[in-house]
């Protein structure tokens, strides 16, 4: 069994070598710059797992080992189909059946420099499962002395230094939605009628919160603040609230009348989660014809935020517009990567290019009666993302480039400093969400 190491190791031609100076039935393809160790018999468990499910490929639990000597385990979440997204996390070193890595690999057309190894699993995983072994199988030795902002590896996907190997990678997913018939035509996005029925307000932010008493202010005070030809509201929806968030908020109301409270407290069982908190807010008397985002701990950056996003809706007839933001500690001062703009996007494949990243951008907006009609999951994380990948599917969806919004990071950020466990769990629920959206996309493909 031959493994591979090379400084362009996910190239395609990295993986084409490796396919054809292996004298083996299985290979192993080494992830990252680590020093692997196999545990004892770990090797063998691999090959055993491989062979016998007839995988494409197999990927382990591991222990990792830092400067210091300290073991620490990593615990992997199962691949699914949809598991799209290019920065899936398989460890360090993954094994392969090697008669099917040649196959794929005979089939590629397309040399890629950044997306090789991406392309060739992509393929695989047509060719025959991916399996997760839930057992730590080796070591890797891992140098902690270089640092990364939390930023800047999070966002990395809309980086511009990161443009030419991001263009890579959505060829190649684009290429395997085809090959899975789930490809969308944008083409054949459904305008809509945005003057149909009647509504109390032109537009409405939308702040679900929960124990914001540093922030809520601000928020509430940014959208009240939005100079608009047209009328708006705020309707928050204090989401049981303990921590003076509730008492800040009817402070407020009781001198402006454009802010609107949905109180959770009213509601059996248990609270419910920000995309419960979004349906409440959608299907309320109060809201207007576009439902617009904003956190409760962030702010809108410029006083005619609102406008531009329903002049888009008015003049595109979409069904939800994205616009861009700047990431900023919590008084306003740009942190990096700084603005995120998402402008991977494009009109003729991100519906498509969707399902590769993790996000689609802020603030978002919604013709209301489309999302009354999908309605939002009630979870607390993803929420905004299924209902971005669905919209996707039927709608045209507009995009502002400009940065129309201020994402606060700081310590009390829901998803600041995030464990690994956390992590793996959004983002196995992610991978679902995908899931889930391409068997939709394969079914509409078949029906048109």
């Amino acid at each position: 069994m031959k493994k591979y190491e090379s400084h362009s190791r996910l190239s395609t031609a990295a993986m084409r070598k490796l396919a054809n100076e292996s004298d083996d039935d299985v290979t192993l393809i080494n992830l990252s710059d680590d020093i692997i160790s196999f545990t004892t018999g770990g090797m063998q468990r691999m090959r055993q797992i491989l062979t016998e499910t007839g995988a494409a490929i197999v990927y382990s639990d591991y222990f990792s080992v830092n400067n210091e000597g300290s073991y620490s385990r990593h615990s992997l979440i199962d691949y699914q189909q949809g598991a799209l997204r290019d920065d899936f996390d398989f460890g360090k070193t993954v094994m392969v059946d090697n008669h099917m890595m040649r196959k794929a690999i005979a089939e590629t057309n397309k040399a890629y420099e950044a997306a090789g190894w991406y392309d060739l699993r992509l393929r695989l995983s047509r060719l025959g499962p991916i399996v997760h072994i839930i057992e730590p199988l080796y070591e890797a030795s891992t140098d902690n002395s270089h640092s990364i902002e939390e930023g800047e590896t999070q966002f990395k996907y809309v980086d511009p230094r990161n443009r030419t190997s991001q263009i890579e990678m959505e060829q190649v997913a684009t290429n395997h939605l085809e090959a899975l018939g789930a490809l969308i035509n944008p083409i054949q996005m459904q305008k809509i009628d945005i003057s149909s029925s009647s509504f109390p307000v032109e537009a409405s932010v939308i702040i679900p919160v929960r124990n914001r008493h540093a922030t809520i202010a601000d928020a509430v005070n940014s959208a009240l603040s939005q100079d608009t030809t047209f009328d708006f509201n705020v309707i928050v929806i204090d989401n049981r609230s303990d921590d003076g968030t509730s008492e800040i908020l009817s402070e407020i109301a009781r001198h402006e009348q454009r802010l609107k409270i949905i109180d959770t407290t009213s509601l059996s069982g248990p609270a419910p989660g920000i995309g419960g908190c979004w349906n409440l807010g959608l299907n309320s008397p109060y809201c207007g014809r576009f439902a617009i985002q904003l956190d409760s701990d962030d702010v809108y950056s410029r006083s005619d935020t609102l406008e531009l996003i329903v002049n888009k809706f008015r003049e595109e007839r979409c069904a939800m517009v994205i616009g861009s933001y700047t990431l900023t500690d919590f008084k306003g001062n740009p942190i990096p990567p700084g603005l995120i703009d998402h402008k991977e996007w494009t009109d003729h494949n991100g519906p498509n290019n969707a399902l590769r990243i993790n996000g689609l951008g802020a603030p978002r907006a919604f013709y209301t009666p489309i999302a009354r009609k999908i309605s939002f999951p009630d979870v607390s994380y993803g929420e905004d993302y299924a209902m971005g990948l669905a919209i996707s599917r039927r709608y045209r969806i507009g995009r502002i480039y400009d940065s129309l919004y201020s994402c606060r990071r700081w310590e009390g950020n829901s998803d600041h400093a995030l464990s690994e466990d956390r992590v793996n769990r959004n983002n196995l629920y992610k991978d679902r969400l995908r899931t889930t959206e391409l068997l939709a996309r394969i079914k509409t493909n078949r029906l048109i």
